[in-house]
C-alpha cells in the first residue's frame, strides 16, 4: 500500500489530508448524530407534564438545555412561557435554527471533501501526463519505463481521489438525511409543548374555596318562647 501512495507522487499528499479529515468528521458526527444523545426517549412527555404541573424553576431549565439538542429547544420555549403564543413560537423557530447548525457541524466541509476528491485525482493525472510527455521529449520513445511511470501516476491519483471523493459524498447525504429527521421530530415535540403552554397559561390557577361561614346562632329567647 505504501508503495502505490509513494507511486502516485506529491499529488498524493492533498488526497490523504482529505482522507484523514474525513474520517475523522464521519467520527465525530456518527457519535454527535446518536439518537438517544439528539434526542432521549421520553423527554418531549416529562416536559409536557412539568408545563402542566408549573414546578419549574431556573435549575429545571438549565439542566435541561445542557441534556440534548432537543432539550436545548424546549428549555427555550419553557423559558418564556408566560408569554403569548406569538413570542413562545418565534423563541423555538431561533433556538431551532442555533440547533440545526451544531447539528450540520462540518458536514459543509465532508461535502467539500465529497467535491474536491476527483479535482485533486484529475490535477494528478495531469501531473503524470506532463511527467511522462518530459520523459519523451528528454529521452524518446525508446524507454517505456519512464512513461510506464507518468501512467501509473495519473492512474494512482485519479483512482485514489474517487476512493475519497464516493464514501464522503454518500457520508454527507446520511447525515444530512439524518439532521433533517430529527429536525422534523423536534417541530412535532415542539409544536406538542407549544399547545400545552397555550392551554395551561389560558386555564386560571386552582384557588382553595374559601370557607363557608355558618349563620350566626340565635338567641335562647328566640329559640323557646316562654
Amino acid at each position: 500500500m505504501l508503495e502505490i501512495v509513494i507511486a502516485g507522487g506529491w499529488g498524493m499528499l492533498p488526497i490523504l489530508v482529505c482522507s484523514a479529515i474525513a474520517l475523522a468528521i464521519t467520527m465525530e458526527r456518527f457519535w454527535s448524530l446518536r439518537r438517544d444523545s439528539v434526542m432521549p426517549p421520553g423527554l418531549g412527555d416529562e416536559v409536557r407534564k412539568w408545563a402542566q404541573s408549573r414546578t419549574l424553576d431556573a435549575r429545571h431549565l438549565k439542566t435541561l438545555s445542557e441534556n440534548s439538542p432537543l432539550g436545548e429547544l424546549l428549555a427555550a420555549a419553557l423559558a418564556v412561557r408566560n408569554q403569548s403564543r406569538a413570542i413562545i413560537k418565534e423563541r423555538l423557530e431561533d433556538a431551532g435554527r442555533h440547533v440545526v447548525h451544531r447539528m450540520e457541524r462540518f458536514l459543509n466541509s465532508l461535502g467539500t471533501i465529497a467535491l474536491i476528491g476527483p479535482l485533486l485525482g484529475l490535477l494528478g493525472t495531469v501531473i503524470g501526463l506532463i511527467r511522462m510527455f518530459l520523459a519523451v521529449m528528454a529521452s524518446g520513445v525508446g524507454d517505456p519505463m519512464k512513461m510506464a511511470g507518468g501512467i501509473g501516476e495519473a492512474l494512482i491519483c485519479t483512482a485514489s481521489g474517487l476512493i475519497v471523493a464516493i464514501p464522503a459524498y454518500v457520508l454527507h447525504r446520511y447525515f444530512r438525511g439524518r439532521v433533517n429527521g430529527y429536525c422534523v421530530e423536534m417541530e412535532r415535540q415542539a409544536a406538542a409543548l407549544l399547545d400545552t403552554l397555550t392551554t395551561t397559561s389560558a386555564r386560571p390557577p386552582v384557588s382553595p374555596r374559601p370557607p363557608v361561614a355558618s349563620p350566626p346562632a340565635a338567641p335562647m329567647s328566640a329559640r323557646a318562647p316562654r
